[in-house]
This record gives structure tokens, C-alpha cells and sequence, in this order.
């Protein structure tokens, strides 16, 4: 079984090449990503990189030649990676592969108002036409986002900036998604359904402002906006407000559009969401969101105060 798996050298697809090398051997992964050089390990254990972009179709025609199935990472252009994502669905199609798993979002499309969701929901929609065997993977918001962008800003400044409220999301590890996906790939009867892959309590970003204070040592003011008053903040953190591949500012890889967006869907319940497909998946309870901030307790703890809080 050849195994496929899209931005194999971004921090999900690295993971999921991890897992997946622990069931399969290294001969039966195809490693697609824009950038070859970045996994030349991979390829010095048997695995056969390839050359791929969402945006040019025709390299995903031979990108994808003899695989059968496809991890298809969404991409990190929110708001304009519809087309991307098409592009991947049609060369599937063509290059013969029989079942895609897809990086897709709790409640997607409907009437969920995040930016996310109506982009993933359209994608799932492109798949059940496509005729292709599929599996959406409805993973909840990345605890690591927390640790690694939404936790600093807030230490630097002593205030996290919401306009979630008291709004509720499940948290979830990148690795808990990662796994639950090597799990769809590498065992049967997964075809033509969804997954919400979740953490295992629903959390507040009130309650995730006082375990950054707890966890850091440093004092955090939970302080309620509105939506002009999110992006007032990200707008003087220097933060775009349309989607800019490959770009992080400010320790933040995304645009304004979709995170004021995705507070809006905590607000109005949307994300509000718990599931146990992780453990039915992996055979483990997925981890806390206070479990990956003590492991990170260090390098919170290490962020200075002071930067001053956004206006």
C-alpha cells in the first residue's frame, strides 16, 4: 500500500510521517512538499520525496502517480486555498488514487461562521463528488497554537485579547491529530465518513488567560472585545488580514480575517464541541491542553513581560 502524504515537511505532516513509519515501512511513503531538501532523512530511510504544490496541477499528476491513498493536508493559505485544494482532488482522481484522508475542521461549513469551516466544509463537498473514497478528519482547534503564538503575545503584554467571551472549544495536540489520521490511514473501514477529533474538556480562552498565568508565573488579564477591537489589536501587531503563504508575524502564522472569524464561531457556540475519536482511533485518551503547557512550562515561563499591550 503506497501512502501519500501532502506538506509532509510542515509540522503535522512531520508527525504523521513519524506515525506512520511505525506501521509501515519507509518504501511505502511518498513524501510530497515544495521544498525536497527539507527531508532528506526521510529519503535516506527509503521513503521516495517528491516535488508537489497545490498550485501547479500538473506536478501533482506525477506527484501522486502510484499511490493509493492521500493525506491531504490543507493548506495555510486561509480564505483563498479552495482552488489549491480542487487542484489536489482532480489530480487525485486522475492519478488513480483511491481514498483521501483530509485535515478538515470541527462543524465544518453549514452555518458555522469561521473562515475555516466554510473553506473546509466546500472541500469536503468537492470530495463526496469526486467519486474518490474519503475520510474527514474534523480536527478542533491545535492546543500547540496556544503554546506557541496565543500564550507569549499574551505574557508579553499581560493581557489575552478575546472576543470569544466565555465561548467553549475543545482543545486538541497536533500530535492527537496526526495520530488519529496515521490510525485512518494504516487500518480498515474508515471510508466516506468523518471524525471530530478533540481534546478531552471544552475550554474558555478565559480559562486558558488563567493557566497562562498559573503555568508561566506571569500575571494575565482576560479582556473582552469586540470584533473591531480584535483586529485593532492583530492590525498593531503587524498582523495581515488576508492569508500570506509562508508567513509568521509576530510569532503568528495567521491572518487576522480568520482568527477574528474563529472567535466569532466560539462565541456563538459553534466549536462547542467533545468528542472520543481519539481514543476510538489511537487507543489513548487524548492529551490535556494543561498537560502540553507543563510540558512547555519552561519555555513560558522564559517570556519576558513588558512588550506592552496592543492598542
Amino acid at each position: 500500500m503506497k501512502v501519500i502524504v501532502s506538506g509532509a515537511s510542515g509540522n503535522y505532516g512531520r508527525l504523521a510521517v513519524a506515525g506512520l513509519l511505525e506501521r509501515v515501512p519507509a518504501s511505502d511513503l511518498i513524501l510530497m512538499t515544495r521544498r525536497p531538501e527539507k527531508l532528506a532523512e526521510y529519503r535516506a530511510q527509503g521513503a521516495d520525496v517528491r516535488y508537489g504544490d497545490f498550485d501547479d496541477p500538473v506536478s501533482l499528476l506525477s506527484t501522486f502517480k502510484g499511490a493509493e491513498k492521500l493525506l491531504m493536508i490543507s493548506t495555510g493559505r486561509v480564505g483563498k486555498r479552495l482552488p489549491q485544494h480542487r487542484n489536489a482532488i482532480e489530480a487525485a482522481v486522475k492519478s488513480g488514487v483511491r481514498h483521501i484522508v483530509y485535515t478538515s475542521f470541527v462543524n465544518a461549513g453549514g452555518a458555522n461562521p469561521a473562515l475555516v469551516a466554510k473553506e473546509h466544509g466546500a472541500t469536503e463537498d468537492m470530495l463526496r463528488e469526486s467519486g474518490i473514497a474519503w475520510t474527514a478528519m474534523r480536527d478542533s482547534q491545535y492546543a500547540d497554537a496556544m503554546v506557541e503564538a496565543a500564550a507569549p503575545i499574551a505574557i508579553q503584554s499581560g493581557r489575552w485579547f478575546a472576543s470569544a467571551r466565555e465561548g467553549r472549544i475543545g482543545f486538541v495536540t497536533r500530535r492527537d491529530c496526526a495520530a488519529s489520521a496515521v490510525a485512518v490511514l494504516t487500518t480498515p473501514g474508515h471510508e466516506n465518513r468523518f471524525y471530530n477529533i478533540t481534546g478531552p474538556e471544552l475550554l474558555s480562552f478565559r480559562q486558558v488567560a488563567a493557566l497562562t498565568a498559573e503555568v508561566s508565573g506571569h500575571p494575565v488579564e482576560y479582556t473582552v472585545v469586540d470584533d473591531e477591537g480584535m483586529y485593532r489589536m492583530f492590525d498593531s501587531l503587524g498582523i495581515p488580514r488576508e492569508a500570506v503563504d509562508d508567513q509568521v508575524v509576530s510569532g503568528i502564522p495567521w491572518s487576522s480575517n480568520d482568527m477574528v472569524s474563529f472567535e466569532r464561531a466560539i462565541r456563538e457556540g459553534f466549536l462547542d464541541l467533545l468528542s472520543n475519536d481519539v481514543e476510538k482511533l489511537t487507543g489513548r485518551k487524548p492529551q490535556s491542553l494543561r498537560g502540553l503547557f507543563l510540558e512547555h512550562q519552561e519555555k513560558l515561563r522564559a517570556v519576558r513581560p513588558g512588550a506592552g499591550a496592543p492598542r
